[in-house]
């Protein structure tokens, strides 16, 4: 009764062996996740601030688009004003061209008066020379008349002289009002020119508006979107937050779920080997028998390399785990390894070709330290291959477990546990296995290891 009792122990330690290793890389990856999370948040955080700068830029955006739009309008009315003023002063510049040719009409006018006015002072003049002549010839009788003929010559020859200087004047401002016109001509084009840059600057002036509306309708826009994002932000953090503190408590209740497991795994275990300790032969007892054997002959091949000198104890013992250079996992070297790999070595691959449901013998000292394992766990690493090295390369790492720990702890002749095996990326592989304590000079060395699947 009591080792069927221990085998369905055995049963139940290897069900929670499984669950725990479950519950293990459930746990692992809840901390992982709420280690992205954590990450998440900080981004969420530094978006957050992002947001916020964003929604400050675009109310100043949608302030000063509203400020230049009326800025704009109020110019674009001043412009309109001005532009109104030099269209007028350009019509009024053009409208000179007709005054000066009227202008010029009038000096050809009087030109043609002045020359008249010369015409007849020449007339007179002769007229008082002939009067003053004929005035000779009478006499006494005609000499008053002398007098008036000689003051007609003189006003004849005065209007002459007035005639011929308006007449000078009269060309010089013909020539001057014929310039005048030429400029005015000149500029009379270029006003209508500007007439046409004038036309084209409305309409500018009016597309500018139109478009600062445009930016300040669509300014606003953005400020909404931005709001609305920003809300949106500030709840998935909200989000984040509780479901961050949910993740926490998650992992605490799985941690604590698996403590538990592991506790019982731990008394399943205690009544599994209990019952491996009684007089009735069980399903474990050939592979209890095959440990101790094995325990037996390695135990023998150190002591009689102690006594003949081929290995030393300070080098048994040797537990400056020097790490190997270029390993993953980090593989180490002591003063035992050489001697383990040559001469244990043969050993363990030999144990473990006894039976098909041995999974591999190795030796274990009391820091969890494998200095060699079976032929098949000892291969070469592989660059970069963690996990085929995990599994394939065992010899020369560290390992420790609860069950290994309790092992090299525990007192007694041996100890048959159910466990899991690490191997390597969150992978587990459930197993019994029994550990026969190594003593060597009086002093625990750690454990023989025989590996099985039931």
């Amino acid at each position: 009764m009591l080792a069927d009792l221990g085998e369905w122990s055995g049963d139940i330690a290897l069900q929670c062996s499984e669950t725990a290793g479950f519950l293990g890389e459930v746990n692992r990856r809840i901390q992982s996740d709420a280690a992205h999370l954590s990450d998440l948040q900080a981004n969420m955080t530094t978006l957050a601030a992002s947001q916020g700068e964003s929604v400050a830029a675009a109310q100043e955006l949608s302030v000063t688009a509203r400020r230049a739009g009326q800025i704009i309008a109020d110019g674009h009315d001043v412009v309109t004003h001005s532009l109104g003023e030099v269209s007028q002063l350009v019509t009024h510049v053009t409208g000179l061209e007709t005054h000066l040719r009227g202008f010029l009409d009038v000096i050809e006018t009087v030109g043609d008066i002045s020359s008249q006015l010369g015409a007849i002072a020449h007339q007179t003049r002769l007229l008082g020379v002939n009067a003053a002549i004929e005035a000779a010839r009478g006499g006494e009788e005609t000499r008053g008349f002398a007098v008036v003929a000689d003051e007609i010559r003189r006003l004849a020859a005065q209007a002459g002289e007035s005639s011929a200087s308006v007449g000078e004047k009269l060309g010089q401002l013909d020539r001057d009002a014929r310039t005048l016109i030429g400029g005015v001509e000149g500029n009379i084009v270029r006003g209508r020119d500007v007439s046409a840059h004038i036309d084209r600057l409305r309409l500018t002036m009016t597309e500018i508006a139109s478009l600062v509306t445009q930016f300040g309708e669509r300014s606003d826009t953005i400020v909404h979107c931005t709001d609305a994002a920003n809300h949106d932000v500030g709840a998935l953090r909200h989000g984040l937050s509780i479901f961050s503190q949910s993740a926490s408590e998650s992992a605490m209740r799985v941690g604590t779920a698996r403590d538990q497991l592991e506790a019982l795994e731990g008394m399943a275990n205690d009544m599994l080997n209990r019952a491996a300790h009684g007089p009735r032969r069980t399903r474990n007892s050939r592979y209890i028998a095959m440990a101790e054997e094995g325990a037996e002959e390695v135990s023998r091949l150190i002591e009689r390399a102690l006594d003949s000198g081929a290995l030393t104890i300070d080098a048994l013992f040797d537990r400056h785990y020097q790490p190997i250079a270029g390993s993953g996992p980090t593989q180490y070297l002591t003063g035992f390894t050489g001697f383990a790999d040559a001469m244990i070595r043969p050993v363990l691959d030999r144990e473990t070709g006894r039976d098909p449901s041995v999974i591999g013998c190795c030796l274990i000292d009391m820091n969890g330290y494998l200095p060699t394992h079976i032929h098949s766990r000892s291969q070469p690493q592989r660059a970069g291959e963690a996990q085929w090295n995990m599994e394939h390369a065992r010899n020369r790492q560290i390992f420790m477990d609860g069950q290994t720990r309790r092992a090299l702890d525990g007192e007694g002749d041996f100890f048959l546990y159910t466990y899991r095996q690490d191997l390597g990326e969150g992978r587990y592989r459930a197993l019994r296995s029994v550990f026969v304590p190594l003593v060597f000079g009086g002093r625990r060395w750690g454990l023989y290891e025989v590996g099985y699947l039931i």
